[in-house]
């Protein structure tokens, strides 16, 4: 190589001068550091340019919160107007207006920095941003100029254009108005709830009082209320939104202390003051009220689940369509007059007073609702006992511990197949064995038989059996199962959940009996056809979800279950024109009283329940002058007079159940000459301690489980009941009384469930 080539080769950078190193080629090119810094500066700089040109374009419009809001439509499934709500309950106030600790209450529960911010949480609006662009529906936080952004200026939709939009007006408004008038113009916009927009009607309505009269225990659960006013309506809240609520109370309070607003001894000082119970709108009388109710809920929590809130329902401009049946909903509201009220005298007898009743009836095959019972009237009784979820679901829940023994193919602590021809130790007050928490269960009318088969213990609802299997089992699967099926799961895992004494509602026992009835597809009860908002039709979600148990599981339970009305506590519903599943349930001393139960087409859950003043649960005994009351007696009769009524009204009126099963129906008396199955007895082992007061352990030689195997495998199609097996399980002829009521083959009265 030459000096002039040398030269040549030494400026490309390949000669030894250079090291060699070859040019990048290709695409590889155009993604050097150098580029790459650049490409990020370029996009920034785009980013920036665009916020700013939009920063620019954007106006804060004209308030229109006042102007959109419209009335709420109400319409039968026939489409037949039912009621139309919509007043807006508002009146605003200067800030001078509201006390000092409560402005400061509202501003330590929402945005504790609001004096100090510049208007915009960044963090919590990208966030938002980001769940809208993914579907996630759920947006981030918001600061309270933010908020009242929302609340005056725009809507509560999830777009990615109304939120940036959102962004920059918060921005505008921020360096436009004082802090005060924005905090001024939010306590005036915001939905607290029972129609009151602001804080002054918000005050009216809680506290029967003007905005300035209000204590800080007052006004702290005002400000509580604005993170979720039905829920934390402590007149109409569940036990668990009473909870949460109480929990956000004192969350206020102790972050106004944090911020030095308030003294740390003078907060231990404080305690919380219940609101008054809240008034009906006008014409929400009888069960209109109770029907509107359910919708609004529905329409409301779907809302939440798309990241809107409330008061954009409490704006209006829908129109809802119920799934109720006409012809249906007079049927159910005539049985409980026929079959209850007119047997109460209120006026002579003390408990005739306390009693509410309450029913769910829905189509298995749409999860919609035809038929809804409340209370007598809305205008005198504002807590729906359809969904009100503060009751024990007693025996009812049984049924759904042997649901989940066979969905897990689960064993006896002999290891054994639980199947409907297990048998168990019935004795009673017998301690649970396998738990690290000691149980004995009363049985009813100290039913107590040392060898029943798993049919016959549900069809008299024995307590000691099914607190055993739930343990067998394995509790924590016993609840995920009920939780599967559509109970709410905030109950603990523990042997007591096996007699009910968690907390349910109608509704919710309703869309678990209509899970079993569709085969173990996921039934969420919905009495909400169709609803439009401003003439835009609002998604609803599928009442009828994915497959939560096998069909091989439901339709053994339905099989069962058809024991329980055949040969068990539910004689009463029994019908020679179609077939009948159900479960009988009565909560310690008489509290409540159940049956839920099922045709091929419908689900009908009614309960009872004895109501005291201020809430307090009392018993039912005496009620109607009839002594006992149970799950057999008055939620039994008003189901089946319900039910004959409307049979033969609809096109899926089958009257035999379509089952596709290896498990089921076993029948309750062995062929003479069988000889008799006993349970294997517990060698060596000690019995748990019992949980009973007046229990006690038995022998060592006693027997603690059960068990036997199941007889084998049968199989069920198209009659609701298996083929019995060649040699079925003996079990003792009943002498005593079972539980949950209903009258026994041998003429007895069952009576009611009694829970430790």
């Amino acid at each position: 190589m030459g000096r002039a080539e040398a030269r040549k080769a030494q400026k490309k950078g390949t000669g030894p001068d250079r090291g060699g190193k070859p040019k990048k080629k290709g695409i590889r090119r155009f993604f050097t550091w150098k580029l790459l810094l650049a490409y990020f500066v370029a996009v920034v700089g785009l980013g920036v340019g665009a916020f700013y040109a939009l920063y620019l374009y954007v106006d804060v419009p004209t308030g229109n919160s006042a102007a959109t809001l419209q009335s709420n439509v109400y319409k039968t499934s026939d489409g037949k107007t039912i009621a139309r709500i919509g007043e807006v309950n508002r009146e605003e106030v200067p800030l001078s207006k509201v006390p000092e600790d409560v402005r400061k209450a509202v501003v330590a529960a929402e945005n504790k920095n609001f004096y100090n911010d510049s208007g915009v949480d960044l963090k919590g609006t990208t966030r938002g941003i980001v769940n809208t662009v993914l579907g996630h529906g759920k947006q981030g936080g918001s600061t309270i100029t933010q908020q009242y952004v929302k609340n005056y200026y725009l809507d509560q939709r999830q777009t990615v254009t109304r939120k940036v939009k959102e962004l920059i007006i918060t921005l505008k408004v921020n360096e436009r108005m004082t802090k005060d008038d924005i905090l001024q113009g939010y306590l005036n916009t915001s939905y607290y709830g029972r129609g009151a927009y602001g804080i002054q009607a918000a005050s009216r309505a809680y506290y029967n009082k003007d905005v300035d009269k209000l204590t800080l225990e007052e006004g702290a659960y005002l400000a509580a209320l604005l993170q979720a006013p039905s829920q934390y309506d402590w007149g109409t809240a569940t036990e668990a939104g009473k909870k949460n609520a109480l929990s956000r109370w004192n969350y206020v309070l102790d972050k106004m202390v944090e911020q030095n607003w308030l003294d740390a001894g003078k907060r231990k000082t404080m305690t919380f003051k219940e609101p008054g119970q809240p008034k009906p709108a006008l014409g929400l009388t009888g069960q209109n009220g109770y029907l509107i109710e359910a919708a609004k809920r529905e329409i409301i929590r779907d809302l939440e689940k798309q990241g809107r809130k409330e008061s954009d329902f409490a704006a209006g401009g829908w129109t809802i369509t119920l799934s109720i049946d006409s012809k249906k909903q007079k049927a159910l509201e005539k049985a409980v007059q026929d079959k209850l009220i007119s047997d109460l005298e209120p006026g002579s007898r003390e408990v005739d007073k306390h009693v509410q009743a309450g029913a769910v009836s829905v189509d298995p095959k749409t999860g919609k609702v035809v038929a809804l019972y409340g209370g007598q009237d809305f205008a005198k009784h504002q807590i729906s006992n359809a969904t009100r979820g503060d009751y024990q679901p007693a025996s009812t829940f049984k049924p759904l511990i042997l649901a989940s023994a066979l969905e897990n193919d689960s064993r006896t602590q002999d290891h054994q197949p639980i199947k409907p021809g297990t048998l168990y130790d019935g004795t009673n007050k017998r301690p649970v064995v396998g738990s690290d928490i000691p149980f004995a269960p009363e049985n009813e009318d100290g039913y107590s038989k040392p060898s029943v088969t798993v049919q016959q213990a549900m069809n008299d609802s024995v307590n000691t059996v099914f607190a055993q299997m739930a343990v067998d089992v394995g509790l924590e699967k016993v609840k995920k199962t009920a939780t599967d099926l559509g109970m709410k799961g905030d109950f603990d895992a523990t042997p007591a959940m096996s007699l009910g004494s968690m907390g349910a509602s109608p509704m919710e026992m309703a869309g678990v009996y209509a899970t079993l009835n569709n085969h173990g597809k996921k039934v969420t009860p919905s009495i909400v056809k169709s609803a439009t908002q401003r003439g835009q039709n609002f998604d609803l979600p599928n009442a009828v979800g994915d497959r939560v148990v096998s069909r091989d599981t439901a339709d053994g339970m339905t099989s069962v279950l058809t024991g329980v009305v055949d040969d068990g506590t539910a004689n009463v519903v029994a019908s020679s024109a179609y077939q009948v599943a159900g479960k009988t349930g009565t909560s310690d001393d008489d509290k409540s009283a159940w049956f839920s139960g099922y045709t091929p087409g419908l689900v009908t859950s009614v309960g009872l329940f004895g109501e005291g003043p201020g809430g307090k649960q009392v018993t039912l005994q005496g009620t109607g002058g009839n002594g006992r009351v149970n799950g057999g007696t008055y939620p039994a009769k008003i189901w089946a007079a319900y039910t004959s009524a409307v049979y033969g009204s609809g096109d899926d009126d089958d009257a035999k159940f379509d089952l596709d099963t290896n498990v089921g129906f076993v029948p309750p008396q062995a062929p003479a000459g069988t000889p008799a199955a006993q349970p294997s007895s517990t060698q060596g082992r000690s019995p748990s301690p019992t949980a009973s007061k007046g229990t006690q352990s038995p022998s060592p030689n006693a027997s603690q489980r059960s068990h036997t195997p199941d007889p084998g495998p049968t199989s069920t199609r198209n009659t609701g009941k298996p083929t019995p097996p060649t040699v079925p399980p003996t079990r003792p002829t009943p002498t005593g009384g079972g539980t949950d009521g209903g009258t026994r083959p041998d003429g007895g009265r069952n009576q009611a469930n009694l829970q430790p």
